[in-house]
């Protein structure tokens, strides 16, 4: 099963006032979003992490005191402040994938067009905090939007059943 959320800013205690997130602390923060990541993805899931997921410099940590507390296999996209990524982790800023759902187009920011997007291809994207209203068949699969859940496949196309098509959707071919 795929998975896909972004913005979970580990260990970035500033996220919490900023984003008006629930928490008395970052401790509190992240073993929460760890907890809920581990909920509902399991060991052989994949987990697409559209950017921010921390905003430490250090890869051996980042791994260390996140990644290896998550459960499944991890598809890192860059985002603002994704500095722990570097050439070892081959991360890139958009991932792309056909789906028997539908051809998705991931990345940390909202675009106004995409791949495909004429054909009513998905978007998911994060950056924005749930402040950032979607158009067409996007969503905003940031952690702050989804009450601090990965969104899975079926749960994306239930958000998208109820979407408007794409404005620039191609309906005479």
């Amino acid at each position: 099963m795929y998975f896909f959320t972004a913005d979970e800013h580990y260990g970035h205690a500033n996220i919490v006032k900023y984003a008006g997130r629930p928490f008395r602390s970052v401790e509190e923060m992240d073993y929460t979003i760890i907890s809920k990541h581990n909920d509902r993805v399991g060991p052989g899931d994949v987990v697409v992490h559209a950017g921010d997921f921390t905003l430490i410099h250090d890869t051996e940590r980042v791994f260390r005191e996140y990644v290896s507390k998550l459960n499944g296999n991890h598809i890192f996209l860059k985002g603002s402040h994704d500095y722990w990524l570097n050439n070892r982790n081959a991360s890139h800023e958009i991932w792309e994938r056909k789906f028997p759902e539908a051809y998705i187009v991931v990345c940390h920011y909202a675009m106004r067009t995409w791949a495909r997007s004429h054909y009513n291809s998905w978007q998911l994207f994060g950056h924005s905090h749930g402040r950032l209203e979607p158009i067409g068949k996007q969503w905003d699969i940031g952690v702050d939007n989804n009450n601090f859940y990965p969104v899975n496949l079926e749960e994306l196309k239930s958000i998208m059943d109820m979407r408007p098509d794409n404005p620039n959707l191609v309906t005479e071919r």
